[in-house]
C-alpha cells in the first residue's frame, strides 16, 4: 500500500490546510460548541467541550496515514475555521467529512478546502474515488459536495447524528478522480 505524508500543507486562495495541533483544541471547542455546527454532522457531540476537542486531537496521534488524514482549515486572519477529514477502510473506501464554524458559512471556504483536499487525495494519496454521506436536511453540505464534483449514488441510509441522539436520512455521494 502507498504510504505518504498525509499532513502536507495545502494552499488555496483563502486558506491553508495544515496538520492539526494540540494548541487548536480551544478553537475547535469554541466553534463546535455551537449546536448549529454539531447538528449538521454525524460525529460531533453536543454539548462539545475542551475535553472533547483534546480527545479528538489525541485520537489523530494514532491514525494510520494509509487510511486517515485530517486537516485544519486555517484562515490567515481568523485562524482555524474548520476541520476536514478523510477516514474509512483502506482505499478505495475512503470517506470525507468536514465542519466549518458558523461565522464562516456561506463564503465558499469549505468548497475551496474540499476541492484542494480531493486534488491532493488523487494526486498524492492515490485515491481514485471518495465517498460522502450528507444529511437530507443539510443543503449547504450538498452544495459543497456538488460544487466539488460529487455525484449522487442513489444510496440512502439513516445516519446517527451524535449531537441529537437520533438517526436521520442521508444520501450517498461519490467523487471520481
Amino acid at each position: 500500500m502507498l504510504h505518504v505524508n498525509v499532513q502536507p500543507v495545502l494552499e488555496t486562495p483563502r486558506l491553508q490546510l495544515r496538520s492539526l495541533r494540540l494548541s487548536d483544541a480551544p478553537r475547535i471547542a469554541a466553534l463546535c460548541a455551537d449546536f448549529e455546527v454539531a447538528r449538521t454532522t454525524a460525529r460531533i457531540p453536543h454539548p462539545y467541550t475542551l475535553a472533547d476537542a483534546e480527545a479528538f486531537l489525541a485520537s489523530g496521534e494514532t491514525q494510520d496515514p494509509d487510511l486517515e488524514a485530517r486537516f485544519a482549515l486555517d484562515h490567515p486572519v481568523e485562524g482555524l475555521v474548520g476541520v476536514l477529514s478523510f477516514f474509512g477502510e483502506p482505499a478505495p473506501a475512503t470517506e470525507i467529512g468536514y465542519w466549518l464554524g458558523r461565522p464562516y458559512w456561506g463564503a465558499g471556504l469549505m468548497t475551496e478546502a474540499v476541492t484542494a483536499a480531493l486534488a491532493w487525495a488523487a494526486r498524492d494519496w492515490g485515491r481514485t474515488h471518495v465517498r460522502a454521506w450528507r444529511l437530507d436536511e443539510n443543503p449547504a453540505s450538498d452544495a459543497v459536495l456538488v460544487k466539488a464534483g460529487f455525484l449522487y449514488t442513489g444510496e440512502r441510509r439513516q445516519t446517527l447524528v451524535t449531537s441529537r441522539g437520533e438517526a436521520l436520512p442521508s444520501r450517498g455521494m461519490i467523487w471520481l478522480a
